[in-house]
C-alpha cells in the first residue's frame, strides 16, 4: 500500500484551502517545519503568523482573528496545543464557540525520540471534555485531508490530531467522510474492534494474523471522538462477543471510557488496548513504543484470543 505522511498531507491541504478561501489564516509556535504549516506560510506570507514559543498567546490571538471573520488554523505539537494552551482554548475559544481550529501535530508516541515531555497521551481526553469542541483523529493521510476540509467547513472550534510518521493509506476511497460516523474497515463476526487515529493500522494487521486461527475481527474506525453517532456504534457491535477499544492514548478519558459509557446497558464486555495510565519515554522508533505500551497488532491479538476463549 502507498505510504504518506499526515503532516505533509495536512500542510498541502491547508494551502489548497487557502487558495479557495481568503479568510483561511495559519498561526505557528516555532515548529512550522515539523507541523508543515510553513507550506502555507510560503504560499500566503501575509496570512501566516509566526508567534514563537508562546502557545497561550497564539490561541488568544487566533480568537481575535476569528472574531474578525477569519478562520485560523493554530499549529503546534499536540502536547503543547492541548496542555500549554488549555486555558485559552477553554476560556477564549470554546466558551464563545469561536471558529478556531487547533491542530495537534506529532500526537501520541509519534515523536518517539523526545520522550514524555513531547508525547501526548492525554490530549483527546482534554479536548473532548471541553463543551462545543469537535475532536477529530484521522487514521492516515487521505483521511487527514478530508478532516482538515471538514474542520474548515464547520463553524466552531475543532481539535485535529495528527501523527508525525508515515502511514499506509487505509481509509476507504469509496466511503464519504462524515464527522461522527463510524467507518467499517474490515467485516468480521467474532469481536468488534473500534479504533481511532492510527490504531486502525494495528487492528487491521491483527485481523489478518488471527484469520488463520479462526478468529474474525470486525474493525471499525471512528474519525474522531466528538461528536459521535452512538447508535451507529452500537449497531456495529450487534451480535459480536465482545468489544475492543484501541487507542494511542491513555485509558482514562478517551475512546475506552467513551465506549464503556455507550455500552453500559449492553451485555457485552469492553476491553481496552490503550496506554495504562503512564507517560511516554524516549525510544529508537515509534513502533518500539507502540509495542512497549501494548498498542501493536501482537497486543490486539493477545486480547482477542483471551476474549474469544472466555
Amino acid at each position: 500500500m502507498k505510504k504518506q505522511n499526515q503532516r505533509e498531507a495536512y500542510g498541502q491541504a491547508l494551502v489548497q484551502l487557502g487558495r479557495e478561501n481568503p479568510n483561511i489564516v495559519a498561526l505557528e509556535a516555532d515548529l512550522g517545519n515539523s507541523t508543515r504549516s510553513t507550506l502555507f506560510g510560503a504560499a500566503f506570507p501575509d496570512r501566516y503568523f509566526e508567534m514563537g514559543i508562546a502557545e497561550q498567546n497564539m490561541v488568544s490571538f487566533a480568537g481575535g482573528l476569528a472574531l474578525a471573520g477569519k478562520i485560523p488554523f493554530v499549529n503546534t505539537f499536540a502536547v503543547f496545543a492541548a496542555g500549554r494552551a488549555y486555558d485559552q482554548i477553554r476560556q477564549s475559544v470554546a466558551t464563545a464557540r469561536l471558529n478556531v481550529k487547533i491542530v495537534g501535530s506529532s500526537a501520541g508516541f509519534s515523536d518517539f525520540g523526545d520522550g514524555a515531555t513531547h508525547q501526548s497521551v492525554e490530549d483527546l481526553a482534554l479536548m473532548s471534555a471541553i463543551p462545543n469542541m469537535t475532536v477529530l483523529a484521522p487514521c492516515d493521510a487521505p483521511e487527514a485531508v478530508q478532516a482538515v476540509r471538514a474542520a474548515a467547513a464547520l463553524d466552531g472550534p475543532v481539535y485535529l490530531r495528527l501523527c508525525r510518521n508515515d502511514l499506509e493509506d487505509i481509509f476507504p476511497e469509496d466511503v464519504p467522510y462524515r464527522i461522527g460516523e463510524p467507518v467499517v474497515l474490515r467485516e468480521g463476526g467474532d469481536l468488534a474492534v473500534f479504533t481511532t487515529g492510527i490504531m486502525a493500522h494495528a487492528a487491521l494487521e491483527a485481523a489478518r494474523l488471527l484469520e488463520p486461527e479462526g478468529i474474525s475481527l470486525h474493525v471499525v474506525h471512528l474519525p474522531g471522538l466528538k461528536p459521535l453517532n452512538g447508535e451507529a456504534v452500537l449497531a456495529q457491535a450487534k451480535g459480536k462477543r465482545a468489544v475492543l477499544a484501541c487507542e494511542e492514548h491513555t485509558v482514562r478519558g478517551g475512546l475506552t471510557m467513551l465506549l464503556c459509557y455507550l455500552f453500559r446497558n449492553e451485555k457485552i464486555p469492553v476491553e481496552p488496548v490503550a496506554v495504562m495510565d503512564a507517560f511516554g519515554q524516549s525510544a529508537h522508533s515509534h513502533a518500539e513504543l507502540l509495542a512497549h505500551y501494548g498498542l501493536d497488532a501482537a497486543a490486539i491479538c493477545e486480547k482477542a484470543r483471551g476474549l474469544t476463549a472466555r
